[in-house]
């Protein structure tokens, strides 16, 4: 099942995919929750309520999936989680290629330094150094502490593509990456979320790729991560209690543009950024300036 956020009539709303239409769950009842994570919290990850709701729907609640307004299914995540160094060889072209990391490198992002599918990232104005970084998003379905190889992934509703979008020249300052990766809109969630049951467990053996103005930049696969997603569960549920609508993004690979050579590559307005992984779907943005 595809679960997607859009806005209509200046409202946020949710629907569920069905080929190349939206069934607007708000249409099919004015009570229905119209965040995902709403969803998710009120039976602890249990969407069975959502797909009868979209079954019994009538065909008059459908509408065009074309020109739809994305926002994002998630509209209010208590943490947004991220891995940094999780593909070796995105680890080979960094400042930390002779420190291979034992354990994860855990960072956070603000809910305002993301942005849906097809809107615009934004480059700042204090800097030109916006890289692209695509990475495979894990949406958390149910209430977790404590887990183990074998059960974690079952807390996992399902995933999304995601663009960590990354402020290079402040990641730099110091050896804490929040400010570079917390500018307003630098990133994106979307372009909906794949439920768990459709996609290998774990999310294993997906191909990656990110495309900056049709070029491939990055390509790779799942199987690549250096922490998988149960191992990395494990590790973050050793100390916090993951949520039903948190996020996790789990790394990118090599080919990032801060390590192009001859130069760097940073995007710039007018710029669009695709992040494509197989069998979930392709996260799409332009690049616009930040107004003064």
């Amino acid at each position: 099942m595809k679960i997607v956020g859009f806005e209509a009539s200046g409202a946020l709303r949710l629907g569920v995919i069905e080929g190349e239409e939206v069934i607007d769950l708000q249409a099919a009842d004015a009570q229905a929750p119209n965040d995902l994570g709403e969803w998710l919290r009120r039976g602890n990850g249990d969407l069975k309520p959502l797909a009868e709701l979209a079954k019994k729907a009538s065909a008059s609640v459908r509408r065009p999936l074309s020109g739809l307004n994305y926002a994002s299914p998630i509209a209010h995540p208590a943490k947004i989680v991220c891995l940094g160094l999780n593909y070796l060889d995105h680890v080979k072209e960094g400042p930390q290629r002779d420190n291979i990391p034992k354990f994860q490198s855990i960072f956070f992002r603000m809910s305002s330094s993301l942005t849906p599918h097809m809107h615009p990232l934004m480059r700042p104005k204090k800097s030109i150094q916006l890289d692209y970084e695509g990475e495979m998003v894990v949406i958390i379905g149910k209430r977790a502490k404590h887990l183990t190889l074998e059960n974690a992934v079952d807390c996992v509703a399902g995933y999304a593509c995601g663009m960590e979008g990354s402020v290079r020249e402040y990641q730099r300052h110091t050896t804490q990456w929040g400010m570079g990766k917390n500018f307003d809109r630098t990133g994106s969630v979307g372009p909906w979320m794949v439920t768990a049951d459709e996609l290998p467990r774990g999310g294993k053996g997906l191909k990656i790729e990110t495309r900056l103005n049709g070029k491939t930049m990055q390509s790779s696969n799942t199987d690549m991560f250096m922490f998988p997603v149960a191992e990395s569960l494990v590790y973050l549920t050793e100390g916090m209690t993951l949520e039903p609508g948190d996020i996790l993004f789990t790394g990118t690979p090599s080919g990032v543009g801060h390590a192009r050579k001859p130069e760097p590559v940073w995007m710039k307005p007018g710029d669009t950024v695709e992040v494509e992984i197989e069998k979930i779907g392709v996260l799409r943005n332009q690049i616009e300036d930040e107004k003064a």
